[in-house]
């Protein structure tokens, strides 16, 4: 598979983790992923990929021993959501379901049945206030090429001033 595919599936599927772990403070988060497929991808990132990562203000994550660590911005209108962002844009393959939230853990799968992607995943995520952690598998194809992965997150509460930071954009 192609590493960049790999990093660009799994991203937005651990946005999506991020966003719906319950009622999120407004501000600053520090993530961090622990994907062996997603760090080797990390690596082959373009300078193109990089600049529109931070255009849609992720962070460019930094890899070490326990995972990759990002930081990400939580605007006033995710942290108000009770559910991840659609991941219906438009051309986009994949979309959730089976959402259900019970107290403070969330789950849900990811559907992808399109021209570029196929599969299915499941989520968990656990809200604990200023932290939550969260688990994800994806099983299936992009761009023809097969996917299995399996990632851990987890997110702390840095605080309520972003900085440079930018909220990722969300779908309508």
């Amino acid at each position: 598979m192609r590493k960049t595919t790999a990093f660009v599936v799994l991203l937005p599927l651990l946005c999506a983790s991020a966003y719906g772990a319950g009622p999120m403070k407004q501000g600053l988060w520090e993530m961090t992923i622990k994907s062996d497929q997603m760090a080797s991808a990390m690596a082959n990132i373009t300078p193109q990929q990089r600049e529109m990562m931070r255009q849609r203000g992720i962070e460019i994550p930094q890899a070490g021993a326990g995972g990759m660590v990002t930081k990400m911005c939580v605007s006033r209108e995710m942290a108000e959501r009770d559910s991840p962002p659609p991941m219906h844009r438009e051309g986009a393959d994949c979309k959730l379901a089976n959402q259900q939230h019970s107290g403070n853990t969330y789950t849900y799968q990811t559907v992808c049945n399109g021209a570029n992607m196929q599969g299915q995943g499941s989520s968990k995520v656990t809200y604990g206030g200023d932290s939550f952690t969260a688990v994800s598998d994806f099983k299936g194809t992009a761009h023809g090429q097969p996917i299995n992965t399996h990632n851990e997150s987890s997110g702390k509460y840095l605080g309520a001033d972003c900085g440079a930071v930018k909220p990722y954009p969300m779908p309508k």
